[in-house]
């Protein structure tokens, strides 16, 4: 999915994850990208898709998306669950997005 909203990158994002569809996921990003998470900081895209189709401590997730949030500074917020393949909440979180010419440049994710 190639668009300039950023809630349909987003939402293309997940749907990558969940679909294990690693092409779209590097296509939707940044080169520099880099994710900061709760314990553990991925520079790059590269490692980043990675760590998603290698190294994650569960593969059969699913994202469903409760909320979405923009901001004035080009920044996005999603505020949604990670569910295991039972459909069980593993976790709450919310990832702030940023945004570039080249793609989606970082996530800053939080959880509970």
């Amino acid at each position: 999915m190639s668009t300039d909203d950023p809630a349909d990158r987003v939402r293309s994002f997940y749907h990558a994850l969940d679909e294990h569809d690693y092409d779209r996921l590097t296509s939707l990003l940044a080169p520099d990208f880099v994710h900061d998470r709760p314990g553990l900081t991925l520079d790059g895209r590269d490692r980043f898709v990675q760590f998603m189709r290698e190294e994650r401590p569960n593969r059969e997730t699913s994202h469903p998306i409760d909320a979405i949030y923009r901001d004035g500074d080009g920044e996005l917020a999603v505020r949604g669950r990670l569910l295991d393949d039972d459909g069980e909440e593993i976790a709450a979180f919310v990832d702030v997005f940023g945004f570039g010419n080249d793609g989606i440049e970082s996530v800053r994710t939080y959880t509970r």
